[in-house]
């Protein structure tokens, strides 16, 4: 039955999963039979054009499951569903998977606007230069897949498990479907599972109640100066909120306050808000506020030097500041070596960056200690790989930056599977290998008796190193460190 502009009408799933796939099944292999004997008269290869009937069928008969839990009207908008659904049943599961992705990026813009874009840009681009030229819905785009997952994660709009779960499927995006020549195979189990993934914690996430009280508090910030009442009510408010979601939100505030187009009454309340705020954020993102101030008066950016310097004053701040302007430049090119690893040509751009890398920490010796959790991450992280092959050129400067690292980056290095970037990568089969020999290259490093006992639980744990943060006696052994 189709509408009056022409549309099917939406069908049950219930009643389409339950029809026989029979006559389906007799069509598409007319379908193929007709598309494969055009491609052959006309010269052009058909082998292992199409994926098999065996396949589509199992796609098809899964799809169902997946879009119950989509309302009509979300499914209405879903246009990349469509494409996506369509592409598989004849057989072209690599362009499927691309139409998936293109699904999941369109909601997670959605959903960014929906917040607070201007906030979302301030936590997604680290990059300062970068930044500048972000400033509405059109320059979405301009960020890669790879920031708009972490910003999104960053903020609340998904979760650890979700970010993780879309990390694997973005992967499989860019390397084994349409987007990219390559030989990969996919089935129709993990198509339909995919798209029950990216509908369950994107399409149809609602926010957790601290992200909806963020998003609420973002409007009032900027809408009107504040009351005494309400800036009491949102201080509270503040009082249990933890770093994960402290950090992003200051980072958002300082952001704010040092664009020079923000109104007064906006920096009015966040001046207000800040020293609250500040008791909960923690010293990583303390110390960035400073770098971004050295890179403010690096770059001749004195008008919003002088507004970073005004928060970090309000706060008494000045312990996290560094007169040392190499500071700044590592975590640059930090920066820029990340941005080249999750690139397309990243084993041609990263060796220079990270050479470069490489003479800033051997010219000047020890990383500053606000900048030593992120430069352990980063160097882990670009050591991992991307999982599609090792940088050749760059791998052997991440061993040698691995062997410059003291005990204490060492014990932060065979810690780093909490953090959810590291945990992602750690799904796949080549960062795993690395993931053993970056164990071996700091083993000697372990002064600690907590730290050795760590290592020796890591590599008796029976389970894939992803899931290491997850199992009751490493958390043990984690908590035992905190203590």
């Amino acid at each position: 039955m189709t509408t009056s502009s022409g549309q099917l009408e939406p069908r049950p799933t219930s009643e389409i999963t339950a029809e026989s796939h029979e006559t389906a099944l007799q069509g598409l292999q007319s379908f193929e039979t007709l598309i494969l004997d055009i491609l052959a008269n006309a010269g052009l290869p058909t082998g292992g054009i199409l994926v098999g009937l065996g396949e589509r069928h199992a796609l098809m008969e899964s799809t169902g499951f997946a879009l119950a839990r989509l309302p009509l009207e979300k499914r209405a908008q879903a246009s990349y569903i469509s494409k996506m659904i369509i592409a598989g049943s004849v057989g072209l599961f690599d362009a499927a998977l691309n139409y998936l992705w293109d699904e999941t990026v369109l909601e997670l813009r959605k959903r960014v606007v929906n917040f607070d874009l201007q906030y979302f840009y301030e936590v997604a681009e680290k990059n300062d230069n970068k930044r500048k030229d972000l400033k509405d819905e059109d320059d979405l785009p301009k960020l890669d897949d790879q920031k708009l997952l972490s910003g999104c994660r960053e903020i609340g709009l998904i979760s650890d498990i979700g970010f993780q779960e879309l990390d694997l499927i973005r992967y499989m995006r860019n390397w084994a479907s349409a987007a990219h020549p390559n030989q990969a195979e996919l089935d129709g189990l993990q198509l339909a599972n995919w798209l029950g993934v990216c509908i369950k914690h994107v399409i149809t996430l609602p926010y957790d109640q601290i992200t909806a009280q963020v998003k609420k508090l973002l409007v009032k910030v900027k809408e009107k100066r504040l009351d005494d009442g309400v800036i009491k009510e949102i201080t509270a408010f503040f009082v249990n909120l933890p770093a994960v979601q402290a950090d992003p939100l200051a980072s958002g505030f300082f952001g704010r306050y040092t664009t020079l187009t923000t109104e007064p009454e906006t920096q009015d309340n966040i001046r207000r808000l800040w020293p609250e705020l500040w008791k909960q954020v923690s010293d990583d993102t303390r110390y960035n506020f400073g770098f971004r101030l050295g890179r403010f008066r690096a770059n001749g950016d004195h008008e919003q030097a002088t507004l970073a310097r005004q928060l970090i004053d309000l706060v008494e701040g000045a312990t996290y500041l560094t007169s040392d302007e190499r500071a700044w430049e590592l975590d640059a090119a930090l920066n820029e070596l990340i941005d080249a690893h999750n690139g397309w040509s990243n084993f041609y751009t990263e060796p220079p960056i990270a050479r470069r890398l490489q003479e800033l920490v051997g010219k000047h010796g020890d990383v500053p200690e606000g900048l030593s959790r992120k430069y352990v991450l980063g160097v882990i992280e670009v050591f991992l790989t991307n999982g599609n092959g090792v940088a050749d050129n760059a791998d052997p400067i991440y061993r040698d930056l691995i062997g410059r690292f003291s005990p204490q980056q060492a014990s932060l290095a065979l810690r780093s599977f909490t953090d959810s970037a590291i945990a992602s990568k750690l799904q796949q089969q080549l960062p795993r290998m690395q993931w053993t020999d970056l164990l071996k290259l700091i083993q000697d490093k372990l002064t600690d008796r907590n730290d050795r006992e760590l290592l020796a639980a890591i590599r008796k744990f029976p389970g894939g190193p992803h899931q290491l943060a997850k199992d009751a006696q490493i958390k043990l052994h984690l908590k035992r460190f905190n203590d």
